[in-house]
């Protein structure tokens, strides 16, 4: 059953109900999230060594007090060879450096990796760990392995605590449409890929929408990023249910989309708690973002489409079968993520989600909900499927050249 279907006098039970639970839960286990965000140890020293240090007698510049572009010009003068060394000698802080050319960015964070590979390794063979620590240490190894591979291209990647990391699918500096994959809660370093339910994990998701943008206009450049460069929440606990992870993650977000390559435009995909991120960056997003999607989202902190972004046009869906329908679609007192994005009050454009199969489904191959998405991506909007039997989700937009269709 839908949310649709449920009487207004259930649906304020059921909210009532859920916020006195999330209430109780604050009460009892305290607010242990953290309020503001912090870069890591590692990647904070590796910053600091950076800006201490200099090439050909010139200081290195801050990249907290320097704009990508410029940052981008200081690369752009330095030799290979220099760009070389510094990537090697600081790959956290070259890795992570928006407006370091992506190449490079490619490249430290290869370095990065293999660091972080070695360490792990002498961990799962440290017998003053434990045996769940040494399985630790042994899982963090292999995915650090699998992601030092040469056909991977790794945007961003941090190490601490549960780790932060972007991958990129595509040519993006060639790329003539970008897409932004944002995952929602339980999304680490460990959990970035997965062998089961490949297409409910960042990269299934980024790969799955990749290919299906490209089938849908073969002769357009894309490039898709799987972007967990943020502390999601664990579970569905209490920083689920606010915002503090979203507001860090908002700041990172806009950062990066500031500092992508080229003028392509820029298409958001967000699914779940990724919707709350995207909803709290939207207003601070560059003009380049063209469109933002989100899928079971369980709302975006805004009351409605119109509060999120002035230029960018906003798409929602959410399946029959998803269990996100039936969440408090309200905010009282930091509680909550407000208004339904699928409603008709909100003004998104709704799409189809059909063969969506419940919360994780949205970028299975073969459903509708990936075909509509990927035709979000290319821009061929006269070709999304709406919600309902209407058209109102195509309603004033323009389709995509036909050249760069299918």
């Amino acid at each position: 059953m839908t949310s649709f279907g449920i009487s207004p006098q259930l649906s304020v039970w059921r909210a009532l109900l859920a916020l006195a639970v999330v209430f109780v839960m604050l009460a009892t286990t305290g607010w242990t999230a953290q309020h503001t965000h912090r870069e890591s140890t590692a990647l904070r020293s590796s910053l600091s060594a950076w800006v201490r240090d200099s090439v050909h007698g010139k200081p290195l510049p801050d990249p907290a007090k320097t704009a990508p572009a410029k940052l981008a010009r200081f690369f752009g003068s330095l030799t290979p060879y220099d760009r070389h060394d510094l990537a090697t000698r600081y790959p956290l802080a070259v890795g992570n450096m928006n407006g370091a050319p992506v190449s490079l960015r490619y490249e430290a964070n290869r370095v990065a990796l293999e660091r972080e590979r070695d360490v792990e390794s002498r961990r799962v063979h440290d017998n003053r760990l434990s045996t769940a620590g040494q399985q630790d240490a042994a899982r963090r190894m292999h995915r650090y392995e699998a992601l030092m591979r040469p056909d991977r291209h790794i945007l961003a990647f941090d190490p601490e605590g549960s780790g932060r990391i972007a991958e990129v699918f595509g040519d993006l500096r060639r790329a003539q449409r970008i897409s932004v994959v944002v995952p929602g809660v339980d999304t680490d370093l460990l959990t970035f890929e997965k062998s089961y339910r490949p297409y409910s994990a960042p990269v299934g998701m980024a790969k799955s929408l990749y290919s299906a943008e490209r089938q849908a206009a073969p002769a357009t450049r894309t490039a898709v990023i799987a972007w967990a460069d943020y502390t999601a929440p664990a579970g569905l606990g209490v920083d689920a249910a606010t915002a503090m992870r979203a507001v860090d993650g908002a700041v990172r977000l806009n950062a990066l989309l500031r500092a992508l390559p080229g003028r392509a435009e820029v298409s958001m995909f967000c699914h779940s708690y990724g919707s709350v991120v995207c909803g709290v960056a939207a207003p601070g997003m560059p003009r380049r973002v063209s469109d933002i999607a989100v899928a079971a989202s369980p709302g975006m902190r805004a009351p409605s489409a119109a509060h999120l972004n002035r230029t960018a046009r906003v798409w929602a869906m959410r399946d029959a079968t998803d269990w996100v329908q039936d969440v408090p679609y309200l905010e009282v007192g930091g509680l909550g993520h407000g208004a339904d994005p699928v409603s008709r009050a909100f003004g998104a454009r709704v799409l189809s989600s059909r063969d969506a199969q419940g919360h994780a489904g949205y970028f299975q191959p073969g459903t509708d909900s990936l075909r509509n998405l990927a035709e979000v991506g290319v821009g061929a909007y006269g070709s999304v499927t709406c919600a309902g039997a209407d058209e109102a989700c195509r309603a004033d937009v323009p389709d995509a050249p036909a050249a760069g269709r299918a």
